[in-house]
């Protein structure tokens, strides 16, 4: 199903290096002297860009590299953000920022890594202040590792990121592996939005990552094809997910993804899929298999009436449209159904919350909530939970939704599996 062409590094290196060690002055912005010399087309190619070890640097503007060929960005010393949310924000909100504070733009052969030493290598995000004061206006992406063909993201360390972490969009051949988010509240509040990887273009490898997150563990977002998940540990956040898709009517695309071996750990979702009513489109060849889940509240949740529940009550749509799903497999999952009495989650902000869902009972292994006609071997197997409070294991599936076999009664009331849910 996936083929991955990720070329070795030291492959592509036939000319000399050159390495540019990034300069630092204390209490000023480091960022100047590394975009000056990049824009005079130095260490574009054949280099290595290097923030060394035992220096803390100050990025307190963001830094936009060019189109780089066979160049390593290597992080080794520790990275801050200004830890003056107006600063930041004023930054975010003028027309010049370039989208994320880290931005690639495009490129051959491109490494992102940072350290295994425990002290060094991480970026600081200063989010805590952010979160204590529910600060939501104009807040940084972090790292746009965009239109890359052939790239590495490795050994990242992001420690309380504001929010949105790594994006990959319209890259290829990408592999992301040992990299840890660290966006965990010290205090009550909740650190919104603080998506991990947003899994955008084709090819992509993301395995062995490390993330303690307030949203989307995962998202994979329309465009995205031949993605692969794999082998690591999601605390605390929103799901493997795949969307939102087909918002406005827009027309959805996504194609063979493998999410496989996944600790989920106080989580809101474990598997997740989201279209909304009248999109377009179609989700082909996604499997979520041998997922662990401890404390989560919707282990399976599939959409495809999705709405901003923030904004109002569902929409009365009469469109017919939706984005179809074919080829669905949610198999082997085991772990324990988060139903504690009066238990809300940290993003709960309104009432109702803006995860409820009309006629659950909190108790569902598996929610399939679809759209007449647009939904095509839809499978859900191997399934071993326990509730919390020791209740009955739950579904829900309005069967007038769809007439396949999806491997377990579809009705909305005990979970049972079919001959189908066993094999």
């Amino acid at each position: 199903m996936h083929h991955f062409v990720l070329l070795s590094f030291a492959a592509s290196c036939v000319a000399a290096w050159s390495t540019f060690t990034v300069p630092h002055v204390d209490g000023q912005d480091d960022t100047p002297a590394l975009t000056d010399v990049l824009a005079m087309g130095n260490y574009s190619t054949n280099a290595t860009i290097l923030f060394a070890k035992g220096t803390k640097y100050n990025i307190f503007t963001p830094i936009k590299f060019p189109t780089l060929t066979n160049v390593e960005v290597r992080i080794e010393g520790n990275i801050s953000y200004p830890d003056d949310i107006a600063s930041v924000q004023g930054i975010v909100g003028s027309s010049g920022f370039p989208g994320s504070w880290f931005t690639f733009t495009g490129g051959t052969n491109v490494t992102l890594r940072g350290s295994t030493d425990e002290n060094w290598g991480w970026v600081d995000g200063h989010g805590q202040a952010w979160w204590d004061a529910v600060e939501q206006t104009n807040r940084p992406h972090g790292w746009a590792f965009s239109k890359i063909t052939n790239g590495v993201i490795r050994d990242m360390k992001l420690w309380k990121p504001v929010a949105w972490n790594f994006a990959t969009s319209g890259s290829s051949n990408i592999h992301t592996y040992n990299n840890r988010i660290v966006a965990v509240s010290d205090t009550d509040s909740f650190p919104f939005n603080t998506d991990g990887f947003s899994a955008g273009g084709t090819n992509l490898l993301f395995e062995n990552n490390h993330i303690q997150n307030g949203d989307d563990c995962l998202t994979v977002g329309s465009g995205a094809k031949d993605i692969i998940f794999r082998n690591s540990y999601c605390e605390g956040g929103h799901g493997l997910s795949i969307g939102s898709l087909g918002k406005g009517g827009d027309v959805a695309d996504v194609q063979n993804v493998l999410i496989e071996n996944v600790v989920m750990k106080d989580s809101l979702y474990g598997a997740r899929f989201k279209s909304w009513t009248g999109g377009n489109g179609l989700a082909r060849n996604i499997t979520w298999k041998n997922i662990t889940f401890t404390n989560v509240m919707f282990p399976i949740y599939v959409t495809q009436n999705y709405w901003d529940q923030g904004i109002g009550a569902k929409p009365n749509s009469s469109s017919t449209n939706n984005t179809h799903i074919q080829d669905f497999l949610f198999e082997n999952f085991a772990g324990t159904i988060n139903d504690k009495p009066g238990y809300v989650e940290g993003s709960c902000v309104s009432d109702p919350c803006w995860y409820y869902v009309e006629g659950a009972t909190g108790k569902e292994v598996v929610i399939f909530d679809l759209y007449p006609n647009t939904a095509t071997n839809i499978v859900a197997k191997h399934m071993v939970a326990t509730t919390e409070t020791h209740s009955p294991v739950r579904a829900m599936c309005n069967s007038t939704t769809i007439s396949s076999d999806v491997g377990f009664k579809c009705w909305d009331g005990l979970f049972i599996p079919t001959a189908k849910g066993l094999l």
